[in-house]
């Protein structure tokens, strides 16, 4: 294989090899005055600069997850057994909320006004990671359901060896 060639297969290598970022950890941060946040730098590191947002069905937290996680959804949906009607109306209804983010160079996300003002996320807030995506919370909301699951939440990790 010439040269030229050796370098491409190895960089198609790489690229297919590479690990995906598991969002691990808790990390308190501040909205600024025009709705950016600073991602933690090991969340970006080789990793997606693109992301998703979109607001979580509870109504408590902003989702935010890299391309392939967020198309993962509509396969999941497609495989779901579901009349195509009903595919449809729920990747309608789940694609509409999302919006497209990226981070710029200095890590930092802008986040949707819209979503900013329905979530409060507004001055502090928490970056809780979630293994294949991350979560932003109202810092006062996150102590709310932190203390709230702390209990059942630690019977689970029992069951899974933690």
């Amino acid at each position: 294989m010439e040269k030229s060639g050796l370098i491409l297969h190895f960089f198609k290598m790489s690229k297919t090899t590479s690990k995906p970022i598991s969002y691990a950890g808790t990390f308190p941060r501040s909205v600024d005055a025009k709705n950016r946040i600073t991602i933690p730098s090991g969340w970006l590191n080789d990793g997606p600069q693109e992301f998703h947002a979109i607001p979580h069905s509870s109504g408590d937290c902003l989702v935010i997850m890299p391309p392939e996680e967020f198309d993962s959804i509509a396969s999941t949906i497609k495989a779901s057994g579901r009349s195509v009607d009903e595919q449809r109306r729920i990747i309608r209804q789940i694609y509409s909320k999302a919006r497209a983010v990226s981070a710029d160079s200095q890590g930092r996300i802008l986040l949707p006004e819209e979503q900013c003002g329905a979530l409060k996320l507004k001055g502090n807030v928490e970056l809780v990671g979630g293994h294949s995506r991350f979560e932003i919370w109202n810092e006062k909301r996150w102590a709310e359901v932190c203390a709230e699951e702390e209990a059942t939440a630690n019977e689970e990790a029992k069951q899974f060896g933690l």
